[in-house]
């Protein structure tokens, strides 16, 4: 076959921005690293109508951020469910029902006194269950005295016996004895700790069937947990005790094993705080940090009223007596209350599940920085929306399900904490990554590059600065986050050696004149 001469007329008036072009990204304004990013304020319509009008009513009065009572109310709620009940997720997916929450506020945020009036009834709570107690533990105690001294008595007797009637004493010795052993002597109920050490946690919680609140307007715990009096981090009490992984008690005289520790803590704190608790080595890199949910709100101090409503009393009221009804009720438990989903419930839970898990990707994701806090984002939405369900149903929670709309308030909550922690962490790792992050952006305004890979910036970066890749990356991830890059795929492009290294396409500010 011939070939077709070209006509070069049909070329002529064509060039080469008529053929398709790629589509350019879309890019937003980058969020400045030195900015404080815009958090969202606490959502204390997902409460109960009783539970968010006494929240409102605190933060009226105090002139704190709605935020402070709104995180102290939901640990109060895990006090009084944790270790009584469970929620079943699907299949064998369970979550107890306690929490980490952490507020942190500089001072004269009148932190303490928010935390009384949210907490009060915890602790009438804890009075009223002491007095039920008090005669059933002197009663035992009495009982394991007297069965002890029968006990002693039989044993005296029978070293003084001879003959035949010594192996008889002896065998009636042994048997008061164990009968003296076999009394148990019931504790007295405590479900509040404030700053203790970890062995005394750990021992509560093994005296107290397995359930305990650590509730502080302080930071304390954060200083014992990372070994202010032992001289070395004892945090596996802390690290079971939110997850429920069995713990192990060693005492003088026996050992315990307590299968499903629940812990809640409830803490209200300076920003230095969280500064400071994420230099504490082993506190992130064991997941410690990870469980925390976090608040960091903006403080009114400046901004207040000085004359402000009080707490109205009908409010104040029913807040106490619903506390107390949930907290007697769930207290008479052993095997904790199961709370289950409604299907619509659990299909909303799937639905934000499958939004978050592209997030956790170490590479584009948007809480890939996060991922250790993030992965536990489900099972704490799942935890929040079973506290909001027994909110709503003071008694006889487990006889109902989860509603949707109750999951989607969890979900609502959950997203509020996202936004604390992503911002909680730009606190925490501001020192080594945000400086690290600013040395890069300031290399990628000089090379004007459009894209760069990894390999490339390392060959550019100081190595006293960036020893390793494994330095660059938080980096990286930080501006990614902040919206000055975007990671893209690596493809492999066939054959041995060398996978391709990372690139990165840059905001084309970067690449702008300086004005």
């Amino acid at each position: 076959m011939t070939a077709q001469p070209v006509d070069s007329d049909l070329w002529a008036g064509l060039d080469a921005t008529d053929e398709p072009q790629p589509t350019e990204p879309v890019w937003e304004e980058p969020i400045p690293l030195n900015g404080r990013r815009e958090l969202p304020t606490f959502p204390a319509q997902v409460f109960p109508g009783w539970l968010g009008a006494f929240v409102k009513a605190v933060a009226e009065e105090t002139q704190t951020p709605i935020d402070l009572p709104g995180s102290i109310a939901l640990s109060v709620l895990a006090a009084a469910a944790g270790g009584r009940s469970v929620v079943h997720v699907r299949g064998s997916w369970r979550e107890p029902t306690n929490l980490y929450v952490v507020c942190a506020l500089p001072p004269a945020n009148r932190k303490s006194a928010v935390f009384a009036l949210l907490t009060d009834p915890l602790y009438e709570a804890e009075k009223k269950l002491q007095t039920t107690m008090a005669p059933a533990i002197v009663e035992a105690a009495m009982t394991a005295r007297l069965a002890k001294e029968a006990a002693d008595n039989a044993a005296a007797k029978a070293v003084k016996a001879d003959g035949g009637k010594r192996e008889q004493l002896i065998a009636e010795a042994v048997g008061l004895a164990q009968t003296a052993e076999s009394v148990a002597v019931p504790v007295e109920p405590l479900l509040l700790a404030d700053d203790s050490t970890s062995e005394t946690v750990t021992s509560l919680i093994a005296e107290q069937g397995g359930r305990l609140a650590v509730m502080s307007a302080e930071g304390g715990i954060f200083d014992i947990i990372a070994g202010r009096y032992s001289g070395a981090p004892n945090m596996e009490v802390f690290l079971k005790g939110h997850a429920g992984d069995r713990l192990r008690v060693n005492r003088q005289t026996r050992r315990e094993y307590i299968d499903h520790p629940a812990l809640t803590i409830g803490l209200a704190v300076q920003p230095d705080v969280l500064r400071d608790i994420a230099k504490v080595k082993g506190f992130d890199g064991r997941g410690l940090l990870a469980r925390f949910l976090y608040s960091m709100p903006r403080s009114l101090v400046g901004e207040r009223e000085v004359i402000t409503d009080p707490i109205p009393e009908d409010i104040a009221a029913v807040y106490e007596s619903n506390v107390l009804a949930l907290t007697l009720w769930l207290a008479e438990w052993t095997d904790p209350a199961v709370i289950q989903f409604s299907p619509e419930a659990d299909k909303a839970l799937i639905t934000y599940q499958q939004r978050v898990e592209p997030q956790l990707a170490a590479r584009g994701g948007a809480l890939g920085h996060i991922a250790n806090w993030a992965g536990k984002l489900a099972g704490a939405v799942a935890r929040m929306a079973a506290l909001l369900h027994l909110a709503e149903h003071l008694e006889g929670g487990h006889t109902k399900p989860v509603a949707e709309a109750t999951m989607r308030a969890a979900i609502t909550l959950g997203e509020y904490f996202t936004a604390h922690a992503l911002g909680v962490f730009d606190v925490m790792g501001a020192e080594p990554t945000v400086g690290r992050a600013r040395s890069v952006l300031e290399l990628l305004r000089t090379q004007k590059w459009s894209e760069v890979s990894k390999r490339d910036l390392m060959v550019k970066l100081s190595r006293s600065e960036f020893p390793t890749v494994a330095d660059l990356d938080p980096a990286l991830n930080l501006l990614e986050e902040h919206g000055y890059i975007r990671a893209q795929l690596a493809l492999r492009t066939g054959g041995r050696g060398r996978p391709p290294s990372p690139r990165y396409l840059i905001h084309p500010q970067l690449s702008e004149p300086a004005v």
